[in-house]
């Protein structure tokens, strides 16, 4: 009967552990961009699929937030938002445990305490400087990025070299121009895939997914 009762006491626990984790990984998604956003999407880091658009026929307008649950207990987390007029932005390995609110611009404030864990954005300005993740599971075998005011693509930015998943690349452009940008990626099976005028100047680092 012992036995039986440390079990359920365990088992109870167990339960009670999960809920408590699940709990505090809940934020507030704050705009503060100047511009709305159109998508948001959330995932545990662990995972490489964004999963649903969280604000569904919604959008998030300059100046507003939204509370968001993730329906997992993850506490390190990835956000990706995406704009009207087009251009994204990401916080990526978030600790959202240890922090209230994740916020979109405004220098990237937000967190609550010394434990936030955010990756903030650049202020707003011209230049479009950027880090590239491959954030898919395929390597990359070319990489050509230029701004969407030039007339072609330049050179293969991996040169010799090659993208395996989850790897970087700094990506240098001129600043003071524009802000939109244009890549194009080839993997290594041939297939080949572009993006055209992503704004850039408010990011560290864009994730290819």
């Amino acid at each position: 009967m012992r036995r039986h009762v440390l079990a359920c006491l365990a088992l109870l626990a167990g339960l009670l552990a999960a809920g408590t984790a699940q709990a505090q990984n809940r934020f507030w998604l704050i705009n503060d961009t100047g511009r709305t956003i159109e998508r948001a999407f959330v995932s545990a880091s662990r995972i490489s699929d964004w999963g649903p658009d969280i604000l569904g026929a919604s959008v998030l307008p300059a100046g507003e937030r939204v509370w968001v649950t993730p329906s997992f207990g993850d506490c390190i987390l990835d956000v990706r938002v995406t704009f009207q007029g087009g251009g994204e932005s990401t916080r990526m390995q978030v600790n959202a445990c240890n922090i209230s609110q994740i916020v979109f611009g405004g220098g990237g404030r937000g967190g609550a305490g010394a434990g936030a864990q955010i990756s903030p954005a650049r202020p707003a300005s011209m230049n479009p400087s950027f880090n590239f993740v491959n954030g898919t599971g395929i390597t990359i075998r070319e990489l050509y990025v230029s701004l969407s005011t030039d007339g072609g693509w330049g050179p293969d930015r991996l040169g010799t070299q090659v993208m395996a998943p989850g790897q970087r690349v700094a990506i240098s452009l001129p600043a003071g121009v524009t802000c939109a940008v244009d890549m194009r990626v080839v993997y290594a099976d041939g297939r080949a895939f572009e993006r055209r005028r992503q704004e850039t100047c408010s990011l560290n680092s864009y994730v290819w997914r």
